[in-house]
């Protein structure tokens, strides 16, 4: 996937189960305080900051399994190797309660400008961390501020994962190359909708935009889920529970959710059954080309 290739196209059509229109999940980030201490490692000396941050897994996480058992929704919770060390009693809940575990990283690691070397290590560290906690081998990624590379994709193949979601060139799921003729299945994301550019304000780490109300933030949420059903699209939602966890947002996220469940219109599954069911349609893997300087510069 780098340098020049042929011409990206739009990602191919999907056909969802039972004749759908579209596809919906809710993930979640259970990042905790790695996001915090990958930011600042003297947040560590904050007790505010830790607190605020350790309201994912102590009180938000459990808010949000006992709302999905409500609506009866599995979900897909996206976990650093970090936080499943230092919570390990919630990790284990997650995965009693029926939900999928994937990979976010060891300490939530932005990758911009680290090697593959690098990478893999954190990628290793992880899924060890993963496996030994929850009892399970996760096959679904997130990169850590959807900073993937482009040796992610290869280094994800070669350990036998089946999804990633951290891309956002396309409305729907698509078979990413990943070298040597394999493919990820990619299903995209975008920053319109994730909770943290709604809700999180942390001073010294994330202040640059307001709190903004739930209903604000879900009617957001709302636009974009209403206008994704003509182009057979695959809405994900990304939540952190130290931020949607809190009861005024969780009740507002029950309320969304509770809707998107009732629609006939629409499958709401894990992303971890979305890719095996993209997987079974064998779609042509879609090309992602590196730019290259050559393009650009002048001379």
């Amino acid at each position: 996937m780098t340098g020049s290739g042929p011409l990206m196209r739009p990602a191919e059509p999907v056909t969802w189960p039972e004749g759908r229109e579209m596809a919906a999940a809710f993930t979640f980030d259970v990042d905790a305080e790695s996001v915090a201490l990958v930011a600042d490692p003297s947040s560590a000396s904050r007790m505010s900051v830790m607190t605020h941050q350790a309201y994912g897994p102590l009180t938000g996480v459990p808010r949000l399994l006992r709302m999905l058992d409500r609506v009866g929704v599995r979900s897909t919770f996206f976990v650093p190797g970090y936080t499943a060390v230092r919570h390990p009693g919630i990790v284990r809940d997650i995965v009693a309660a029926g939900h999928e575990i994937a990979h976010h990283g060891w300490l939530h690691e932005p990758l911009a400008g680290v090697g593959p070397e690098e990478e893999a290590a954190i990628l290793d560290r992880g899924l060890a961390t993963l496996e030994d906690v929850a009892g399970v081998r996760p096959v679904g990624y997130r990169a850590p501020m959807w900073e993937l590379t482009w040796a992610s994709p290869g280094l994800l193949a070669d350990r036998g994962f089946l999804y990633d979601s951290s891309l956002m060139d396309a409305d729907r799921p698509y078979e990413l190359p990943a070298g040597e003729g394999r493919s990820l299945v990619e299903i995209p994301i975008h920053w319109g909708l994730d909770d943290w550019e709604q809700y999180c304000f942390v001073p010294g780490l994330s202040e640059s935009t307001p709190i903004e109300t739930p209903a604000k933030a879900t009617e957001s949420w709302r636009a974009e889920y209403d206008a994704m059903r003509e182009d057979g699209g695959c809405f994900v939602l990304t939540g952190h529970p130290f931020l949607s966890g809190r009861p005024g947002r969780a009740a507002a996220l029950e309320r969304l959710i509770r809707d998107i469940v009732a629609d006939r219109h629409t499958w709401v599954a894990s992303l971890g059954e979305i890719a095996t069911h993209v997987r079974s349609l064998r779609l042509p893997p879609r090309s992602v080309t590196r730019p290259d300087p050559a393009e650009w510069s002048a001379g």
